[in-house]
């Protein structure tokens, strides 16, 4: 064990690493109560839930066993949300089965993925992209993610003169979702192992007091189900024939200008996520090198590009390294073997379903709530004076990221409007080869959008 994973190399120990893997674990483990949540309004929820658990813990233990490293992977929130809420309900609502759409993007990205890691292509896309819109892009994720859980939980409903409004406060899930965020935060202020997942917890057990006293009373014809789980333990992996190889290539035949636009959406976001939170979790493990770079950064991007296709065969959205695989580097995991901790227990998750998937939205809502202000952090590295097309690049992704309802979008003005900006500032020739192209793949994409609304 000492030798394969070089424990003492890194001053650390077996029991060290997997109390370090366990943290990891605990930290993130709200992903299979969420992911189901966010993708059970396009695909079968069992199924889902059953795929990120397989594709967790298969893409974990690679980084594990191949890489050597102490980070963890999973669905990516942000990415999730795009696949369900801008793919499958926005731009494809008018398709049947639109899920089997974005799986196929899915897996096209984790293939383009694979081949980048071989080229080592992956670092140098990154490298071609101003800072302020990675900056704006991350944070228009954020508060993407934050706008889905306040809906979710009700807090934020629709309104026919505002368009958006506050919701009922009277409700029993606005109120539950508000008291899990101030759960979530003072958990997190105490610096609580699992704060997410423990705020998670007891924000459903609060909803099982309330629906027993009858504050919040079960109504199926208004959507009002029992939190209460109808078992403890289950090896039902049925829905998994629901959601495992539905792609659909023909439809990618037929449209394809779209299907590159929703893939390109994928693959940045993926990119940027996965990057930076890799380099960052590396650089608290003290794992960089003299230069600041990654050592063995080719495996590790491969287990994520593996991990990618993986779950998109059977079937959930993008998996992606987890900025959580911090709290496990704070436990004092060093090498891969606290990641092949957590891709164990992402296993043993498996016969707990019943409890995973009864955990309620208003539950999950506080954990996309946080998540989407740590993210939303990211704007306050941007830079508004020295390079203004850099800064409507990266304005306009935080802008219109939550007010279009798509991160594709976001995407989208970012990379047209700095493009555009430096054209009319006589400075195209700062533009990097990839914004180049990135401009014309969605230039073409306006040219289908103005086709389709004439």
């Amino acid at each position: 064990m000492d030798k394969f994973f070089k424990l003492k190399e890194h001053g650390t120990n077996v029991r060290t690493e997997i109390i370090a893997g366990t943290t990891t674990f605990l930290a993130m483990a709200y992903i299979l109560a969420v992911n189901p949540n966010i993708l059970g309004t396009v695909m079968n929820k069992n199924g889902v839930f059953v795929a990120t658990a397989l594709a967790s813990a298969i893409a974990t233990l690679i980084m594990g066993l191949w890489a050597n490293y102490p980070i963890a992977l999973s669905a990516g929130l942000g990415l999730n949300a795009y696949f369900a809420f801008t793919v499958c309900l926005g731009e494809l609502s008018d398709v049947p089965n639109a899920f089997t759409i974005a799986l196929t993007a899915v897996l096209v990205e984790g293939v383009i993925f694979i081949l980048m890691s071989f080229f080592k292509f992956r670092e140098r896309l990154v490298n071609g992209i101003p800072q302020n819109l990675k900056y704006g892009i991350t944070g228009g994720i954020g508060l993407f993610i934050a706008f889905i859980g306040m809906q979710n939980a009700h807090i934020i409903v629709a309104n026919e003169s505002t368009i958006v409004g506050l919701g009922n406060f009277a409700e029993a899930d606005v109120a539950l979702a508000l008291i899990g965020i101030v759960i979530t935060v003072s958990l997190v202020h105490f610096k609580i192992k699992g704060s997410v997942l423990i705020a998670i917890i007891a924000t459903w057990i609060l909803g099982m007091i309330a629906e027993k006293i009858g504050w919040r009373p079960v109504d199926v014809d208004k959507e009002i189900y029992s939190v209460f789980p109808s078992a403890l333990v289950s090896f039902d992996m049925s829905g998994l024939k629901e959601t495992a190889f539905k792609f659909n290539f023909a439809w990618v035949g037929k449209n394809l200008i779209q299907f590159i636009a929703i893939v390109v959406s994928f693959l940045y976001v993926d990119l940027f996520d996965t990057v930076g939170t890799v380099v960052g979790v590396a650089d608290k493990a003290g794992l960089l090198d003299k230069k600041g770079e990654l050592p063995r950064a080719g495996r590790v991007l491969m287990a994520d590009a593996i991990g990618t296709t993986v779950g998109a065969a059977l079937g959930t959205s993008t998996v992606t390294s987890f900025v959580e695989s911090a709290a496990g580097v704070g436990a004092g995991g060093r090498t891969g073997l606290t990641a092949v901790t957590t891709g164990i227990w992402f296993l043993i998750a498996l016969v707990f379903s019943p409890i995973f998937l009864a955990i309620p939205s208003y539950a999950t809502a506080p954990a996309l709530i946080y998540v989407g202000m740590l993210m939303v952090s990211a704007i306050t590295k941007m830079d508004f004076e020295k390079d203004m097309a850099a800064a409507l690049g990266g304005y306009m992704a935080l802008l219109m990221m939550p007010l279009s309802y798509s991160i594709a979008t976001g995407i989208m003005f970012a990379m047209l409007a700095y493009v555009l900006i430096k054209i009319c500032t006589g400075k195209a020739k700062d533009v990097s080869p990839i914004m180049w192209v990135m401009f014309v793949i969605f230039a073409l994409r306006i040219v289908t959008l103005v086709t389709n609304f004439s």
